[in-house]
């Protein structure tokens, strides 16, 4: 008697962990629906798309988010390598106590250093006559030797010339359109020179090359020349003024807080603008390009996450006698809708997880990989001189992947519900009838 208790106690038991959802049995059956069989095969080719068609999707968004991310931190870094984070312009006269002033805002805590500036547009000549556009800034040179942009990035040449007030800097890019080098000759034409009886006429002046610098975006070595501040200030008729003060602070983001302590510095009218104002334009069309991007690839996903609604409808139709026989046995209509969800939701996880690998392959290599397609087609892939960059960044955001993960995984999984349930609601009778 007591076993014969024991054997229907054990029994319950069994009969309690087959009837567990997500039990071994689903999740075997489940499994065995995955391998391919040959006639299964067209179903299995199906699923082999949804499977790269999740796997590309995932992978592709977050190369694309890495790219861009990557272009968005190495602009800024670049442009607020050599720019000022707040530029302070006067408003009723011209800066004439600038080193005053520029040390009352490098007195201020946040602020990294207080650069006088004065520039202007001209035109470059090299030896050979041809020329170009240039912007040229003057800095002093103990204020150049912390703009490490520039002063760390000299390829030819050194800051001595520059150092002793009789030399300038040139952009790489510049440099090489002009045909000029280090230690040669260039000639700058201001528009706005000396007036004379008849007219103004436009201030030409040669000046020795000291150095060649190449900061990496080709807008900025493209047309870029520092001048010493006082040769600046003569050469473009302000003598002993600046037209404005470049700030550099230690958080950028923070630039909010630090306009009224510059304002109770200057003690007197001024106009400061940011880094933020300054690049608005440029920085929102950045941000407008990356959600577009982002939409668009999502249906890369979306359109694989309909594969696997196709496969599995087409698997539970060839599966209806299984199905009958699995429901006559005891597996009650939850444990049919588990078995196909885990059969779907398995390859958008599997695909899911192989895209983030794949993604982050080519993020890590991505400078390799165009490097290597330049040298297979022959051409010059992301050209320097059409971009800003002189080579392809990517920066994964952890935040941005987490989120490419959860958005592919709950399509997968939503895209499973319907067949799931569909699998469930088969009458047993109606599938064996003609058995």
């Amino acid at each position: 008697m007591a076993q014969a208790g024991a054997d229907n106690a054990a029994g319950q038991s069994v009969k309690d962990t087959a009837a567990r959802p997500f039990s071994a049995f689903e999740r075997m059956v489940a499994w065995r629906y995955l391998r391919a069989r040959r006639k299964e095969a067209f179903i299995s080719v199906i699923a082999g798309f949804s499977f790269v068609g999740i796997m590309l999707g995932v992978a592709t968004l977050i190369i694309v988010m890495a790219v861009m991310n990557g272009f968005r931190t190495e602009l800024i870094s670049r442009i607020l390598g050599i720019n000022g984070h707040m530029v302070v312009q006067p408003i009723d006269s011209p800066f004439n106590n600038y080193d005053e002033l520029a040390k009352k805002f490098a007195g201020i805590k946040g602020i990294t250093m207080a650069l006088p500036l004065v520039e202007g547009q001209t035109l470059a000549q090299g030896r050979a006559g041809a020329g170009s556009g240039a912007l040229v800034r003057g800095v002093r040179g103990e204020d150049l030797e912390k703009l490490k942009e520039v002063s760390g990035n000299i390829k030819v040449g050194d800051l001595v010339g520059y150092m002793s007030g009789e030399g300038v800097l040139v952009g790489s890019r510049l440099a090489s359109s002009l045909g000029v080098t280090a230690g040669d000759q260039i000639t700058l034409i201001a528009p706005e020179g000396d007036i004379t009886p008849m007219g103004v006429n436009p201030r030409v002046k040669s000046y020795t090359i000291s150095g060649v610098f190449e900061i990496g975006m080709s807008e900025y070595d493209a047309s870029m020349v520092y001048m010493p501040l006082p040769e600046a200030q003569l050469y473009f008729n302000a003598d002993g003024l600046v037209q404005s003060i470049e700030l550099f602070v230690e958080h950028p983001d923070q630039v909010d807080t630090l306009r009224p302590l510059v304002e109770e510095a200057a003690g007197r009218q001024i106009y400061i603008t940011d880094w933020r104002q300054r690049n608005q334009t440029f920085f929102s069309a950045l941000q407008v390009e990356r959600n577009v991007m982002f939409m668009i690839l999502t249906l890369i996903v979306l359109v694989a996450a309909l594969n696997i609604i196709s496969g599995l409808i087409m698997l539970v139709k060839d599966k209806g006698s299984d199905i009958a026989i699995l429901r006559t046995m005891g597996a009650s209509s939850g444990a049919v809708m588990r078995i196909f969800f885990m059969t779907g939701a398995a390859i958008g996880l599997v695909g899911t997880f192989a895209g983030v690998l794949l993604g982050v392959i080519v993020c890590l290599n991505v400078e390799s990989i165009r490097q290597f397609f330049s040298w297979v087609s022959g051409t010059v892939l992301f050209d320097p001189q059409l971009y800003f960059l002189s080579q392809l960044p990517a920066e994964m955001d952890i935040s941005e992947t987490i989120s490419v993960v959860i958005m592919a995984l709950t399509l997968s999984f939503i895209a499973t519900i319907f067949p799931a349930w569909r699998a469930s609601k088969l009458d047993p009778v109606q599938a064996l009838r003609y058995e």
